[in-house]
């Protein structure tokens, strides 16, 4: 499999950084990571927005310009010969002095991974973490690389025979899942908790968000407590890289399963499809 290292094209097993990158030290990075369908990065402008987002946030410079960087994903996915797969963004502030400031950390660290699309469920179970997400960070519009609560969470859940973990934030309240956003269903209206209780900014969260409100159908950013899930009509996550999966059932008790999550499903299947129609760049 190749890989894109700060501008090459080089075998992934060569694509090694130094133990002086600050990515490796400190997490002092960004990641993207995004699903290819028949050649084409979905929803590329999207998660460049982001990406650049969270790099001004963080005062790190991307190396090429989003052009470029369209160019190489092209030629990666040309490379590699798999045009339906998940592509990884990973850029990191690259190598500088020992300690946290990075002022002599100039030159960034920018890799493009592609790895062949798993498995999609069907549904999926959840276990609610111990760990929990801060309420208010600031951070969570961006998809930093250190995410070891949503690393601590997966194990947990894995422990625990469920397929995801649900993460609450120091509120108490529903923040999101540990590789996804959380949806429920409730009064006909499509909810999902707003970024400031921790929430990542999803780039499917967004869409569908798009979706319902065009299609007119409630879609609102609310707080909810763990305790009123199971009297929801429907829960159901979003990711990038699966869309929209339906959850079976949380901490061990089943929850209920509302037909629309099937045609929420649709919408946005359809939605990528006019995407994909109308631009080169979906």
């Amino acid at each position: 499999m190749q890989a894109f290292f700060n501008g090459r094209f080089i075998p992934e097993t060569q694509a090694v950084v130094p133990i002086t990158d600050r990515g490796f030290l400190y997490g002092d990075g960004l990641f993207e990571t995004l699903r290819v369908s028949r050649g084409r990065p979905l929803w590329w402008g999207r998660h460049l927005a982001r990406l650049q987002g969270g790099a001004e946030f963080l005062k790190l410079a991307l190396p090429w310009s989003s052009d470029e960087l369209r160019r190489f994903v092209t030629k990666l996915i040309e490379q590699n010969a798999l045009p339906d797969s998940v592509l990884r963004i990973t850029l990191s502030r690259g190598s500088g002095s020992r300690g946290y400031l990075p002022t002599d950390a100039n030159n960034p660290t920018l890799v493009m991974t592609q790895h062949p699309l798993p498995a999609l469920p069907g549904t999926v179970r959840l276990v609610t973490a111990s760990v929990r997400l801060m309420a208010g960070d600031p951070f969570a519009s961006f998809k930093t690389a250190n995410k070891l609560v949503q690393v601590l969470a997966r194990a947990e859940a894995e422990a625990h025979g469920a397929d995801e973990a649900l993460l609450l934030n120091t509120d108490g309240h529903v923040a999101a899942a540990a590789a996804s956003n959380v949806f429920w269903l409730a009064n006909g209206a499509v909810c999902t908790p707003p970024v400031a209780d921790g929430a990542l900014a999803g780039v499917t969260r967004e869409v569908l968000l798009e979706i319902c409100r065009a299609r007119h159908t409630p879609a609102l950013e609310l707080r909810l407590k763990p305790e009123d899930l199971p009297r929801v009509d429907g829960v159901f996550l979003t990711n990038s890289v699966a869309g929209i999966v339906p959850v079976s059932e949380i901490d061990g008790m089943a929850v209920n399963q509302s037909p629309f999550i099937d045609e929420l499903r649709q919408w946005h299947e359809e939605a990528i499809i006019r995407k994909g129609e109308a631009s080169a760049d979906p």
